[in-house]
């Protein structure tokens, strides 16, 4: 088990102060926005005409002292910015990442206003199991359920959510099944929401290369990969090399997230979870009712940004297109050039300027 009061020392400094610019107008033209169905910029509760102000990725490098809350069948680990009143945004990591993805992020919205809650999510960091029972499951709505069960814990009644890989997953679920949650959306790589039918199917040769560690996960000597600290290390270094090609990160930016990977329960999670979504792995029967709402492919009707990097691999394109009719409220496509990915860590200000966008939609 990792020790707390140390890890949070490990995870780097305090968050910095970064002087917010109120009272422009519109937003960066260095973005490349594609608007649908967008509403104007004054309209809504969220902070008209902000702009947020540039930061080069690595300002920032980490939290102040963790905090832990017991929620669900977790005692979840987070980091917490901004004004303890504010409104809430949840930003969601993915694999294999962790909450310094949002290093940059979180203090550009803690000073526009945002509390910013930023939680390692089932078996990264100091995020615990409550009890050795339980089983150690990845599917989705189990996810899911443990950000519901985070907003309940810190009685956070709605929140914007901003994730990706797994955290935009997790993000579009809640917005897909508990939307009186949802205040609004960011999701990179737009709807993620896993139809484990449809994943039997295979794809182009191309993406199938790029999922390769997906099928390596599917054998038991993947399994020891993840179990064993120095195959761990170098595999998922290996995957932010690939999938982020023009991030140009130092051994100490990896390091500092590959500290969350030594959660005795990181191997678990990570290989059930790609086990599930092949369909080679169970779920729990206590999920099945969640399960049966997700496999209809439900739409989000909550105000939404989709981010698309343009150097994501994953990618099939960047128009947006291959999932727009999943989003039937107010909505906006975005692409992030030269961005790989690691989205909210490879582009900050775009990502946090979604944020408050996506809360004015």
């Amino acid at each position: 088990m990792i020790n707390r009061r140390t890890f949070s020392k490990a995870v780097g400094l305090g968050v910095g102060a970064v002087a917010a610019s109120v009272g422009a107008t519109g937003t960066p033209a260095a973005f490349a926005a594609s608007s649908s169905t967008a509403s104007s910029a004054s309209d809504g509760p969220g902070h008209p005409g902000l702009v947020v102000p540039a930061v080069a990725p690595g300002t920032h490098t980490g939290f102040g002292a963790l905090k832990q809350v017991r929620a669900g069948v977790l005692d979840i680990g987070y980091a917490e910015a901004g004004p303890e009143h504010g409104p809430v945004v949840i930003c969601l990591h993915g694999w294999p990442y962790d909450i310094h993805s949002f290093a940059d992020v979180a203090p550009l919205l803690a000073d526009a206003g945002y509390r910013v809650i930023v939680p390692y999510l089932r078996g990264h960091g100091t995020t615990a199991f409550l009890s050795p029972a339980t089983a150690r499951n990845a599917q989705q709505s189990a996810i899911a359920l443990d950000i519901l069960a985070l907003m309940d814990a810190l009685r956070i009644r709605r929140a914007v959510l901003a994730g990706f890989d797994w955290g935009s997953r997790t993000a579009d679920i809640l917005a897909a099944l508990w939307p009186e949650r949802v205040k609004a959306l960011v999701s990179v790589s737009g709807y993620l929401i896993t139809d484990v039918q449809a994943q039997r199917n295979p794809l182009p040769p191309k993406a199938e290369h790029t999922w390769w560690y997906q099928y390596y996960f599917a054998t038991e000597r993947g399994r020891r990969a993840m179990e064993e600290r120095r195959s761990r290390h170098d595999l998922c270094r290996l995957v932010w090399d690939e999938v982020s090609p023009t991030w140009d990160f130092d051994d100490a930016t990896f390091e500092r997230t590959a500290a969350a990977f030594e959660n005795p329960d990181y191997a678990a999670i990570v290989i059930h979870n790609y086990r599930w979504r092949l369909g080679l792995a169970d779920g729990e029967r206590c999920y099945d009712r969640y399960e049966t709402l997700l496999a209809a492919r439900p739409t989000i009707g909550v105000p939404t940004i989709t981010l698309d990097p343009a150097l994501d691999p994953f990618l099939a394109s960047t128009d947006g297109t291959g999932y727009r009719r999943f989003f039937t409220g107010a909505y906006e496509h975005r692409v992030l050039p030269g961005v790989g990915h690691n989205a909210p860590q490879e582009a900050p200000t775009a990502f946090a300027q979604a944020v408050l966008d996506a809360d004015r939609l």
